[in-house]
């Protein structure tokens, strides 16, 4: 049990709770010997949800959390109101050091308020920024940040690029990623104040592989592995890029069963196309991870289905093992906290 990884799983989070969220960690723990799932939630719906799927009964328990913190709930006031809701109670597992990691499908905005107020930045990271793995050409990007701060300053955004650097190094084994700052064109010269200002602060960092501008028609191509913005245009990509890749597919679908010959030539492409399309699913990624916590955050998709959950959960024993937090303070903090 020593080297055993303990998941915090809302089992309540997300449109597809808690069936597909509890399939997930059974799917997980079947095949991670060394991941414990612990679903936080309903008892009653959790325990029902578990009761018709075979699993090592070891590698999961049941928390009960009576009350659950819908999506339309104002985030602050849900976090302070509802304390025995399942992300709050799972949330205090981390902070207590009952868990090493909490997953949650459910709403962005309490999951992003009770990383900070529940179990805390690192000392001296000045904003957490929330950072999801996008598939391109190359293989996978970490676009940061993409939903947790929407005003931030340069400093912010450089400590972002530092701790994504830190986090593709060690959990996705590039050994010295390039970085690169989200702008409207390739000159040093453009972009508003807050890029302008930035980046020369990247350049000046010697821990930094920074490449310079990325335009975002460019990011589906992987011109870095780490593409740096404030989280307006970081979430504003990331939908794009969604949206923008459900609409191919499904025309894609379309232009395939229009015509006889077109289907004919559909189920000889089918494999190929398959396989190819497997590349590009983000779920296969897992979640987007809360950077410079105390504790590990991930959040997943609203709509995630156990496939993403199973990834996740996985993606949280890299992470821990990895001991990103530990790197994070090693190589960014010192300074700070010799003060």
């Amino acid at each position: 049990m020593g080297n055993t990884v303990r998941v915090v799983l809302d089992a309540m989070g997300g449109d597809n709770a808690p069936g597909e969220i509890v399939k997930g960690a059974v799917d997980a723990v079947k095949e991670d010997a060394e991941i414990h799932v612990i679903l936080v939630g309903q008892e009653e719906k959790v325990k029902a949800a578990l009761a018709s799927l075979e699993y090592p009964k070891e590698q999961i328990s049941v928390v009960n959390a009576t009350e659950v913190i819908e999506m339309a709930e104002p985030p602050v006031a849900a976090i302070r109101k509802k304390k025995d809701s399942s992300i709050v109670v799972g949330m205090k597992l981390v902070k207590e050091q009952q868990a090493d990691a909490f997953v949650s499908a459910g709403s962005t905005g309490a999951v992003l308020v009770g990383g900070q107020v529940l179990i805390g930045r690192i000392r001296g990271i000045e904003r957490p920024p929330l950072a999801p793995l996008i598939p391109t050409e190359k293989g996978v990007t970490l676009l940061i940040d993409c939903g947790a701060n929407v005003d931030a300053r340069a400093s912010h955004l450089v400590q972002f690029a530092q701790m994504g650097s830190i986090y593709m190094k060690h959990v996705m084994g590039i050994a010295n990623p390039t970085v690169g700052i989200v702008n409207i064109g390739a000159e040093e010269e453009k972009g508003n104040a807050l890029v302008k200002e930035t980046f020369p602060l990247l350049k000046e960092q010697e821990d930094l592989n920074f490449i310079g501008s990325v335009e975002a028609r460019d990011i589906p191509t992987g011109p870095a592995d780490v593409v740096v913005c404030e989280a307006f245009t970081g979430n504003v990509i990331l939908k794009m890029y969604e949206g923008t890749a459900a609409m191919l597919l499904s025309a894609v679908k379309k232009g395939l069963m229009s015509t006889l010959r077109s289907k004919i030539g559909a189920l000889l492409i089918k494999s190929a196309l398959k396989a190819t399309l497997k590349d590009y699913d983000a779920s296969k990624y897992g979640g987007a991870p809360m950077l410079g916590l105390n504790g590990l955050v991930v959040k997943t998709h609203g709509n995630s289905k156990a496939l993403e959950i199973k990834n996740t959960i996985l993606q949280c024993k890299t992470f821990v093992q990895a001991d990103i937090n530990g790197k994070i303070r090693e190589q960014l903090l010192q300074p700070t906290e010799e003060g």
